[in-house]
C-alpha cells in the first residue's frame, strides 16, 4: 500500500513551527506533496533526518517560485524517484513554483505524481487572467497525461470549488474567484477527459468534506469551508485507491495551516 498525502502548508517554516510534525507522525505518508512551500529547498532538507519532523529516508524535489517567498511546490518520497519535470504550457506566463511532476518507482510500475498550486485569482483583474492561462495549460497537459499513462495522480491546492457541494456558502460566492462558472468549467473538462476526483468519488452527493477554512472569524468552528484541495487520478489508479480522508485539525488552535491534508491509500 502506498499512502499519498497532499497539503498546502501555507509556508513550510511556519508549518514546522506550528506542529506539522505531529500530523506526519500520525499519518506516515510514503509520498508527500506540498504547496505554498514559500522557502528554498534547504528548508525542506532541514526537516529530514533522525529526530527531525520527517525522519530519515526521504528524497526531496521542489520547484521554487520566481518571486521570493511566494508559491512553491514539492514532492517528497520514500520510494525511488526516476525523474522530474516542471514544464507546463507556453513560456508567456509564469508557472514557476506551481507545477512539479515526479515519476516514482512502485512494484506496480511507474506512478506519475504531480504536485500543483493553481493561482488563487481575483475576479475581473489581471490575477484572474493568469489563473485562466494556468488552467488552460493544465487542461492541455492533463489530456496528454491521461492519454499516455495509466498511473497518474494530479494533487494539490487547485483553488476552485467544482460544484455547490464543494463550498458551504456557495450562494454568496457566485461572483468570487474560486467559484466562477468559467473556472468550474475546467473541472468539468477534467472529468470529461476521464480524471476521477477521489474526494467526490468517496463522498458522492454530499457537501464537503471541506479542505480549507479562512483563519478569520468562525469559519473553521462552523465548518464554513471550501473543498479546493484534490487528488485527481487516472481511472486505473482510481480503482486502486481507498481510505480517502481529510485530516481536519481537532480544533482551531491546533491548526498548523489554513488547509487540511488530503490522504489516499493506493494498492501499489
Amino acid at each position: 500500500m502506498l499512502r499519498l498525502a497532499t497539503v498546502n502548508v501555507n509556508g513550510i517554516r511556519a508549518a514546522a513551527r506550528k506542529g506539522i510534525e505531529g500530523w506526519l507522525q500520525q499519518s506516515q505518508p510514503d509520498v508527500l506533496c506540498l504547496q505554498e512551500v514559500r522557502a528554498p529547498r534547504v528548508e525542506l532538507e532541514n526537516l529530514i533526518g533522525e529526530g527531525k519532523p520527517l525522519g530519515a529516508g526521504w528524497e526531496v524535489y521542489d520547484h521554487e517560485a520566481s518571486a521570493k517567498g511566494r508559491a512553491g511546490v514539492a514532492v517528497l518520497s520514500k520510494l525511488p524517484v526516476i525523474s522530474t519535470s516542471t514544464e507546463l504550457g507556453p513560456k508567456d506566463f509564469d508557472s514557476d513554483g506551481r507545477w512539479l511532476e515526479a515519476d516514482i518507482q512502485t512494484k506496480a510500475g511507474t506512478l506519475k505524481v504531480i504536485s500543483t498550486y493553481v493561482h488563487s485569482g481575483e475576479a475581473d483583474t489581471p490575477k484572474q487572467v493568469e489563473k485562466y492561462k494556468f488552467l488552460e495549460a493544465m487542461k492541455a497537459r492533463m489530456a496528454e497525461l491521461i492519454a499516455a499513462h495509466e498511473l497518474v495522480v494530479v494533487v494539490g491546492d487547485l483553488n476552485v470549488g467544482h460544484t455547490e457541494l464543494d463550498i458551504k456558502n456557495w450562494k454568496g460566492n457566485l461572483k468570487s474567484a474560486g467559484f466562477l462558472p468559467e473556472e468550474r468549467a475546467y473541472f468539468d473538462d477534467f472529468a470529461s477527459q476521464g480524471w476521477v476526483d477521489m474526494g467526490r468519488s468517496a463522498h458522492p452527493g454530499v457537501p464537503g468534506p471541506y479542505t480549507w477554512w479562512s483563519f478569520r472569524g468562525k469559519a473553521f468552528d462552523t465548518d464554513a469551508g471550501w473543498r479546493i484541495d484534490y487528488q485527481l487520478a487516472t481511472p486505473k489508479l482510481a480503482q486502486l485507491g481507498q481510505n480517502y480522508r481529510v485530516d481536519r485539525a481537532p480544533s482551531y488552535d491546533a491548526r498548523w495551516t489554513d488547509h487540511s491534508p488530503v490522504v489516499v491509500d493506493y494498492k501499489l
